[in-house]
């Protein structure tokens, strides 16, 4: 089940939402959005994205704080195909609450996110083979999901990958399209798109009490020294990120 942050779009079937009144502030949702935030305890230098259209996309979307989660870019496009997989480490241990996602209202948008908890190796080979910690369906929606994961299986959470396996494109044709339409149609759904991916929860340095965040800071590079090259990373995954082979 998902709750949609967005003041313009409350009727999404099958998923809860909040109630809001169309003439209030978006200011109003800051505070309940920053409770819990993990956006400072990530490691944004050491994000890495598999089968993104455009290098850095994946780390972009995540390094957008909450008040840059309406804006649609810089935006994650899938290339080869519809699957994207994103690897995100924290800097100590996490208890996971919920994911908070946002993607064109479209047929693009993603459909299916598989989570993998304390993995370095998902690459798409592994997310086919291994089971993942939870499954998560999501929704077509105009304003940033909320997406609850079962918090007794992301207790202490170094890292998670996140295997977004499909999107909501039919790839079918209607009986008047002609063929260029259905190859551009065909084209379009072959990409999934995010615009933002946040996450909720509480952090603690490693043998500690849990910490609750109740704010957001800008990342600072220098806080999260790169470790590796980008071609020492590419080489990891097995060279380029395409899919096609």
């Amino acid at each position: 089940m998902s709750a949609c942050r967005d003041e313009h779009d409350h009727g999404h079937g099958g998923h809860d939402h909040h109630d809001h009144d169309h003439d209030h502030d978006h200011s109003d949702d800051i505070t309940p959005a920053l409770q819990h935030s993990l956006y400072q305890h990530i490691v944004f230098d050491q994000i890495t994205t598999l089968n993104e259209a455009e290098s850095g996309s994946g780390r972009e979307i995540v390094k957008k704080t909450w008040a840059e989660s309406g804006e649609v870019v810089p935006e994650l496009r899938s290339d080869a195909d519809e699957q994207v997989i994103i690897n995100v480490p924290f800097t100590g241990q996490v208890k996971l609450h919920s994911i908070l996602l946002r993607a064109p209202p479209d047929s693009s948008a993603p459909r299916t996110l598989k989570l993998f908890a304390n993995r370095a190796d998902v690459d798409f080979d592994a997310a086919a083979d291994l089971a993942p910690t939870q499954t998560l369906e999501l929704a077509q929606a105009r304003g940033v999901q909320e997406l609850p994961v079962r918090r007794a299986l992301f207790g202490n959470v170094r890292r998670l990958a996140l295997f977004f396996e499909d999107n909501f494109s039919s790839r079918v044709g209607g009986d008047d399209d002609s063929e260029e339409e259905e190859e551009e149609e065909e084209r379009e759904g072959e990409s999934t798109r995010i615009t933002y991916l946040g996450f909720k929860g509480d952090w603690m340095p490693v043998g500690r009490a849990p910490a609750n965040i109740l704010y957001e800071a800008a990342p600072n590079p220098s806080d999260h020294p790169l470790r590796g090259t980008a071609a020492q990373r590419q080489q990891q995954f097995g060279g380029g990120f395409g899919r096609g082979q």
